[in-house]
């Protein structure tokens, strides 16, 4: 027998043990997940040429005998499944998205409403309609910021108010989070803020009537007790505590500050604040045990009835209402799921922690939403989950060793010890799992999550969530204010573990990595877990090819980023990012600074009392500055920039310039009369203005607002001739969350032929 023909022989015998064991079952959650995030990610793949795809490898995996290639078909199945159900989803969808900035009143029924921390409040509303001037295509769904003080207004309720709303962003820069599809898949059409107060309004006809107006009754019934009871709970428990006892209960974070919520994401605890398995197994934990104590306190009772099956009821029907609290997030529905398998397999006394359960939850939550595959929510959860359980499995399956006598005659030491090397476990395994998914969505990596987890664990698992789950059993009864005060006590104390933690140091930023290298650790990751025989060296292969790959290629450092509205603007110097703006969005900022891995912002020189010399016939875009002005102008602002590389020299209203190390001028204008000096004087301009010229007749870059809706955020880097090479985040807007970029609501049609014919 040849090598090649041994090797084969081995593979196919550790691959029939693996099936034995039933670890076949759980391949088909990971690839159902890959063929969806494929559809999601990869460029348009035209339905037809799925259904034939998914057609040709049905008849070969049914016609084959069992083989390698039968195999491979079967695999190619069920990605292309994958890949189906993410059509449909996007199919099922078809959420209209806002197509442009407008101010507009509207009038909507409230859906659900959350605290800010500044005591604005946040709404959700179904559009019922809009006047003055009324919108073509209004979305069916926004959500709405109101910060002056009014009576909050209850879900059910109608409201009027005048808002300036916006289509949902784009990537801040190329290959990072679309926040337009995430809305798309939420069903939310647009996003905005109040002028004023709102009022109450009668009703109106919605534009469409479908299941979700069947369910409109009971959803909000739902809305209304999840913000009674975290009103409840802020009331009784002021600031930050109180209101982290309310993101807990009912996932409402928003009015936690946000410097509390960095710290406890430095220090290796944001996992705490979402409702995911570690808080539903907490609570469904507590109550079981709590439960079956009551239960078998009661003379004779647990000799007639199966106290363990009906303590498993309870905790059932506990879930399932605390899941609908949460308000349906990921974690929290992907929680829901798994606990709800385990309680039910206590119920038929079958195991209740398995890699089986893991993927049943998964292969629901794909079923339902597949695109919930690519949100950091879905997959930190189960790899932490799926690490645990698989090294749960591994710990239960190990050979007994002898006892120690010193343990055996301490009286608690054996249960410190292992509730100790628990805490441990678990936070290494679960640190690990995630830390390619927090370096894949966030760019950083937190270095002393095991230490905050260590210290701050057992407060939360002996404490915060006992308490919590004692203190929702008492408020019907208003005796929850003391198991309230226990919960808060528990929460400063590991705000306070986190802020010792977190003045450690920051987390490792990463910047950008290699998303194949990321994927390749990720699958790897899985594959270890799932397999039992020496085929979980596959995905140790996998994990070093991957760590091999993200050291082999090097992140991507572009010299200039561009903001999909042309507003900011950003040239790279070193580890110094300069913006052309002096304030400028928090929300971007943020993220170029973490995927590019910069250290500092540096803010623009601006002209000194500018606004006070400058004509106002100047300002806000009236072209009245003579072409020999506006050379001279941009002029002396290139001369300032050469002097100093590292900031944009600014006149305010007017435009920026700047030097990259390269050597390009880059001039950004916000006064239209700029453009014609500006081509010839700079090597890239961008405007933030929607103007109609294209292209420079001196040759150099021009991007507009008006330009940049059709490639969304640009980044541009030194290619090998030196020349500037440009990346967009969108390379076409076939997609169903981007053709609203296309729209042009002057004309009332498609810009984009291709968009066009797939709306009509």
């Amino acid at each position: 027998m040849s090598r090649c023909a041994a090797a084969r022989f081995l593979a196919l015998s550790a691959w029939a043990r693996e099936c034995d064991f039933g670890h076949a079952f759980l391949f088909l959650p990971l690839l159902l997940g890959l063929g969806a995030a494929g559809w999601y990610t990869l460029p348009g793949i035209p339905t037809y040429a799925l259904v034939a795809c998914l057609t040709c490898v049905l008849c070969i995996s049914l016609v084959a005998k069992p083989s390698i290639a039968r195999t491979l078909a079967l695999v190619a199945l069920v990605l292309s499944a994958g890949m189906a159900l993410a059509a449909f989803e996007d199919w099922r969808r078809s959420t209209m998205l806002l197509d442009s900035p407008v101010t507009s009143e509207v009038r909507g029924r409230v859906v659900s409403r959350e605290v800010g921390t500044r005591g604005s409040l946040r709404y959700v509303l179904d559009l019922g309609a809009t006047s003055g001037p009324t919108i073509k295509r209004a979305p069916h769904r926004i959500t709405l910021v109101v910060r002056a003080r009014h009576t909050p207004f209850e879900p059910g309720a109608w409201m009027t108010v005048r808002a300036r709303l916006s289509p949902p962003s784009g990537p801040a820069l190329p290959g990072l989070n679309d926040f337009a599809f995430d809305s798309y898949m939420r069903g939310i059409g647009a996003i905005g803020f109040a002028y004023g107060v709102p009022v109450s309004t009668p009703p109106v006809a919605m534009p469409a009537d479908g299941p979700e107006g069947i369910l409109a009754t009971p959803f909000a019934l739902a809305a209304t007790l999840r913000q009674a009871i975290g009103e409840r709970i802020r009331a009784t428990v002021p600031g930050d505590a109180g209101a982290i006892a309310a993101a807990l209960v009912t996932n409402e974070e928003r009015a936690i500050d946000r410097d509390t919520v960095e710290t406890l994401r430095t220090a290796g605890l944001a996992h705490v604040l979402a409702i995911s398995g570690l808080n539903m197994v907490l609570a469904a934990g507590t109550f079981l045990v709590g439960a079956r104590t009551l239960l078998a306190m009661i003379p004779g009772f647990a000799h007639r009835f199966p106290v363990r099956k009906i303590a498993a009821v309870g905790a059932l029907v506990m879930v399932g209402l605390y899941g609908l609290l949460s308000g349906g997030a990921v974690s929290a529905v992907r929680a829901w799921i798994m606990i709800s398998i385990m309680l039910i397999a206590v119920l038929f006394d079958r195991p209740s922690i398995s890699l089986r359960n893991i993927a049943l939850s998964a292969l629901l939550i794909i079923a339902v939403t597949p695109s919930a595959v690519l949100s950091p929510g879905f997959q930190m959860s189960f790899a932490a989950t799926l690490a645990l359980v698989a090294g749960y499995e591994r710990w239960r399956r190990r050979r007994p060793r002898d006892r120690n006598a010193l343990i055996d005659a301490v009286p608690g030491l054996s249960f410190l010890g292992r509730f100790t090397g628990g805490l441990v476990a678990t936070s290494l395994l679960g640190g690990i799992s995630t830390m390619v998914y927090a370096a894949a969505h966030f760019h950083t990596v937190t270095l002393y999550g095991l230490a905050g987890n260590i210290l701050a664990m057992p407060v939360v698992s002996l404490m915060v969530m006992p308490s919590g789950v004692a203190a929702m059993l008492a408020m019907p009864f208003g005796l929850d204010a003391p198991f309230l005060w226990l919960m808060a006590l528990g929460i400063r104390w590991m705000v306070a573990a986190a802020d010792l933690v977190a003045g450690w140091g920051e987390p490792l930023a990463t910047g950008r990595l290699w998303a194949p290298g990321l994927v390749m650790i990720a699958v790897g990751g899985a594959v270890m877990c799932m397999l039992r025989t020496w085929l979980a060296l596959g995905g140790l292969g996998l994990v070093a090819a991957g760590l091999i790959g993200l050291a082999a290629v090097p992140a991507s450092h572009p010299t200039v980023t561009i903001s999909e509205d042309g507003r900011l603007v950003g040239v790279r110097t070193g580890d110094v990012l300069a913006l052309n703006r002096a304030r400028p969005p928090s929300f971007l900022a943020d993220q170029w600074k973490a995927a590019l891995a910069i250290r500092t912002l540096s803010k623009p020189e601006e002209e000194k009392d500018s606004r006070k010399k400058q004509d106002p016939s100047q300002r806000r875009g009236r072209s009245t500055i003579a072409p020999a002005q506006a050379k001279a102008l941009l002029a002396a602002l290139l001369a300032r920039a050469q002097q100093d590389r590292s900031r944009f020299a600014c006149r305010p209203d007017l435009g920026c310039a700047a030097v990259t190390p390269q050597g390009w001028p880059i001039v950004t204008i916000d006064e239209p009369s700029l453009l014609g000096a500006a081509c010839d004087a700079a090597r890239i301009v961008v405007a933030s203005r929607p103007l109609r010229l294209e292209t420079c007749r001196s040759g150099a870059l021009l991007f507009t607002s008006r330009s940049m809706r059709a490639t969304g955020a640009v980044e541009i880097a030194a290619g090998p001739d030196g020349e500037p090479e440009v990346h967009t985040a969108f390379e076409s807007l076939a997609r169903n969350w981007q053709r609203h970029r296309a729209y042009d609501w002057r004309s009332a049609r498609f810009t984009d032929e291709g968009t066009a014919a797939a709306d009509d």
